[in-house]
């Protein structure tokens, strides 16, 4: 059995598995994050930012992170610990795999400000040191540039495209399809590296 997972520090932000006591910020972002998030999400249940949705909330959390099938986090901004979104590796699967799946959302008022990319960045050492997976796969529509632009900066590479992939907002949606092995590095840093190794053109 995997050990509980500890805060996790980052750039601005830290990580940590939910709790009860957060459940008025949780509920206060989401709200206001609504016609933010809907596009990217599955329907929302009639009762999804109750009190007693979110107990059953952190039971299933509870059960999920026990029986080694995912593992959700709440992310944080470390200045004012404000709740800013969160994000989960889920359907993990052992054996002759080693891999889960990430996902993730952030509140409309944090969105574009490098939160989520922080948040992401310090994960991944956790998810291939702690949990000892070797593969992270995430997928995205094609029409979330943002969500692109965050997992290729984060070493995510493209693998495919899956059509109607997810039930998003009520629609069959198409997603490209990303992976990030333990040894790959962020598009930027393998692209500079790239460039210091290349061989300069003969002279003339």
């Amino acid at each position: 059995m995997v050990e509980p997972l500890p805060v996790i520090e980052g750039d601005g932000v830290y990580l940590r598995v939910p709790q009860m006591k957060d459940f008025g910020q949780w509920r206060d972002v989401r709200e206001e994050s609504r016609a933010f998030l809907t596009p990217w999400e599955p329907l929302w249940p009639a009762d999804d930012l109750t009190r007693g949705a979110f107990r059953r909330r952190l039971r299933r959390y509870a059960r999920d992170m026990v029986t080694d099938e995912a593992y959700p986090l709440f992310i944080f901004r470390s200045s004012d610990h404000a709740l800013l979104g969160g994000l989960t590796l889920s359907n993990v699967r052992r054996g002759v795999c080693q891999a889960a799946s990430l996902g993730y959302w952030m509140g409309a008022p944090y969105a574009g400000q490098g939160y989520m990319k922080a948040a992401v960045t310090a994960l991944l050492p956790v998810a291939y040191d702690m949990l000892h997976l070797r593969r992270i796969e995430a997928a995205c529509m094609p029409t979330n540039q943002p969500s692109i632009r965050l997992l290729e900066s984060c070493g995510f590479v493209r693998e495919g495209y899956s059509r109607e992939y997810l039930c998003i907002n009520g629609a069959w949606e198409d997603h490209i399809l990303f992976g990030r092995l333990r040894n790959d590095m962020p598009a930027r840093e393998s692209a500079r590296r790239g460039a210091l190794h290349e061989v300069p053109p003969a002279a003339q």
